[in-house]
């Protein structure tokens, strides 16, 4: 079973715009996110473009903000202080990474952790870790909303994780674990030893390293499923996730592609956010 991120976003969106549509008046707006992009890296600005063309798709409102990548990191944070006072922003978007010589943590720790739609903020990773109520960070939240909509349960399961990053690796293997889902987590890294091992034992994994093609046919149990949340660019020039996906596919009971498998649902999640940190203002 192939999980198709791509049609399962674009219900997401549909979703979403029934309910802004049905919700705005009472709120009297629709939800508004900011976008701050810091300098001219064209993968950003690719990026960027799609995620405001997600949220018109949706019914939500960006303000976007375009900042040059020699603004100190002073400026920077204070630019987002006035978005966290601004009563009108419900969301804000910091696009990473930022041009060289801005420190990326403390600019995210600056967003307020109520408008904190990447859910990045140590507040919402501590509120994630915590299994409280928060914003999740949107790559690990769009896995499990692809699992949930495709009805795989992984309560029980044994999941193995690869990667660690706080992006996705750290907060998948938190949520996977957490009371409600239920799975047993193995998080693995470059020092985990026997790594094809650990795999093979795995009734899931989540694939979050930035390696081309790197889980292979040999370390995947028949009927697992696969999760690829890797974008890579191979050595014949073409995308490709962290999964040999030709070869594991077969083997797999669910796989996602890449492209249009997990990246759709990171940015469907981060409109979901967005909706979310505007209702709890406007709606209770």
């Amino acid at each position: 079973m192939i999980l198709d991120g791509k049609a399962t976003a674009a219900a997401i969106r549909a979703d979403l715009r029934q309910y802004v549509s049905r919700e705005k008046e009472r709120a009297g707006r629709a939800p508004r996110l900011a976008v701050i992009l810091v300098g001219e890296d064209p993968a950003s600005q690719v990026y960027v473009r799609n995620k405001e063309n997600a949220c018109a798709d949706a019914g939500i409102d960006t303000a976007s903000y375009r900042l040059p990548a020699s603004t100190p990191q002073a400026e920077l944070e204070a630019f987002i202080a006035g978005l966290n006072a601004d009563p009108e922003i419900d969301g804000i978007l910091l696009q990473l990474p930022l041009p060289e010589g801005l420190d990326a943590q403390p600019c995210i720790d600056a967003i307020s952790p109520e408008k904190d739609v990447d859910g990045l903020t140590a507040v919402n990773q501590g509120r994630t870790a915590m299994n409280v109520p928060g914003l999740r960070p949107c790559t690990p939240a769009g896995i499990l909303a692809l699992l949930d909509r495709y009805g795989i349960s992984v309560s029980g399961k044994k999941a193995v994780v690869l990667g660690r990053s706080i992006l996705v690796g750290r907060p998948i293997a938190l949520m996977l674990g957490a009371k409600g889902y239920d799975a047993t987590v193995t998080m693995c890294h470059s020092r985990t030893p026997d790594l094809a091992a650990v795999c093979r034992e795995a009734d899931i994994i989540i694939a979050a390293i930035g390696k081309p093609r790197f889980v292979t046919a040999d370390m995947v149990k028949p009927g697992a499923v696969i999760i690829d949340v890797g974008i890579n660019r191979g050595e014949d020039g073409k995308l490709c996730g962290d999964v040999d996906y030709e070869n594991v596919a077969s083997l797999a009971s669910a796989i996602t592609p890449v492209p249009g498998g997990i990246g759709p649902m990171t940015i469907s999640q981060l409109l979901v956010n967005t909706t979310e940190a505007w209702k709890k203002k406007f709606l209770g």
